[in-house]
């Protein structure tokens, strides 16, 4: 049986990993004019934590893939 139950993408992310999001997901939000209440901005969100989670920690690289310029 293994010792390790959960993959790395079950941990839970730091703070800095979140503020990381969280910067990309305000500034995506503000550049497609995207309610940050909305679904759109939830599943946003989502997808950015999705590609953090996957190994993108550059702002930049989460910006152009979760669809921004």
């Amino acid at each position: 049986m293994s010792d390790k139950l959960f993959s790395t993408r079950d941990e839970p992310l730091a703070s800095e990993d979140l503020d990381v999001c969280r910067r990309v997901h305000e500034a995506l939000c503000s550049e497609l004019k995207i309610e940050r209440s909305g679904k759109e901005a939830d599943r946003l969100g989502a997808l950015i934590i999705e590609l953090y989670r996957q190994g993108v920690h550059d702002e930049s690289q989460l910006r152009l893939l979760a669809g921004g310029r």
